[in-house]
């Protein structure tokens, strides 16, 4: 994990790759269980069944949990220290390269693209990929916005 000793260390790392997560298991519970959360109870997504006939051959991941599990690995990659509160900003550039098939391994790669001084703190930009085990192309990449205030 890369620790950054105060805020202001993450303007001096614009362009470095942070690293990676764990990997992590997206089977058909978490995807039920978002599916549940959400209201999106789309077959593709929680019908076994029926998604074999589909065009996956196998139900699939929502983009939605496929993003959310940024927030959830990120904290494994890298860590600010020196600050009252980390904020989420927002995301920049969201896309979906490739399907993410339940039973699916995936880990977070993460490369610090911007960081920039604002009253109070630092906001950054990293541009965050949620790997397929085996796959070339990722499930998600994202440019995930943040603010570390003082």
């Amino acid at each position: 994990m890369k620790i950054f000793r105060s805020p202001s260390e993450l303007l001096e790392a614009v362009g470095d790759h942070l690293g990676y997560s764990n990997w992590i298991l997206v089977d058909q519970e978490r995807i039920d269980l978002f599916a549940e959360a959400t209201g999106d109870k789309q077959w593709i997504h929680v019908d076994p069944e029926k998604a074999s006939d589909g065009p996956f051959g196998k139900t699939i991941a929502h983009g939605y949990l496929t993003l959310s599990l940024t927030n959830f690995l990120l904290p494994e990659i890298f860590q600010v220290d020196g600050i009252s509160m980390g904020i989420n900003y927002g995301t920049d550039r969201v896309r979906f390269p490739a399907p993410l098939m339940v039973g699916s391994m995936v880990r977070a790669s993460a490369e610090l693209v911007d960081a920039v001084e604002i009253e109070g703190g630092i906001q950054t930009v990293v541009r965050v990929s949620i790997e397929i085990e085996g796959m070339e192309r990722p499930a998600c990449v994202v440019d995930s916005l943040s603010r570390f205030i003082w």
